[in-house]
């Protein structure tokens, strides 16, 4: 993370920047290294030290916070923490994002309708059957991912389903005429 340090009508030493530097690796930690820049002013406004700290994160997320104090490094750690509160937040909304965008692509096959609302038929990709007998099928059901596979049977020219079990074993539907 890039820090700039800026002085209003104070001078900004070396330990300033060393004390900042100090208390912003907490915050490279929270948002596990996903802040770009910091920017931070520390001035005087009458008889208090005012620190200024904007933190600018990935996906364009601007952290804010002041920190008014009788002393610098007072000031400096209540920016500080305002700022780190913010980060812990919205580290938490990218965590749970994640969990939720995890839980919808692996349920997605499996959930069940909720009461209250209908089932709703979801239409996929356009579906070839192809003439193959129940062996040829077989192969190419148990190379691939998917649960079932409608073929023709080469013979006869009626449309069948196999489909994957629970336990293991294939099962085969062939409707009647």
């Amino acid at each position: 993370m890039k820090l700039t340090v800026t002085g209003r009508h104070v001078a900004v030493t070396d330990a300033i920047r060393t004390d900042l530097t100090r208390k912003l690796r907490r915050l490279d930690r929270v948002l596990n290294d996903s802040a770009v820049s910091a920017q931070c002013a520390v001035g005087r406004e009458r008889q208090l030290f005012v620190c200024e700290l904007t933190v600018h994160a990935r996906g364009d997320h601007m952290l804010h916070g002041v920190g008014r104090d009788a002393r610098l490094p007072g000031a400096v750690a209540l920016a500080v923490e305002r700022v780190a509160q913010q980060a812990s937040r919205l580290s938490d909304r990218w965590k749970t994002r994640r969990r939720a965008a995890a839980r919808a692509s692996l349920g997605a096959g499996t959930r069940e309708p909720s009461t209250g609302t209908s089932p709703r038929v979801v239409r996929s990709r356009d579906y070839a059957v192809k003439p193959m007998s129940v062996e040829d099928a077989l192969l190419e059901l148990s190379a691939g991912p998917r649960a079932f596979l409608v073929f023709r049977h080469a013979t006869s020219e009626r449309v069948a389903v196999l489909f994957r079990r629970p336990d293991g074993h294939f099962g085969l539907i062939e409707p009647e005429a």
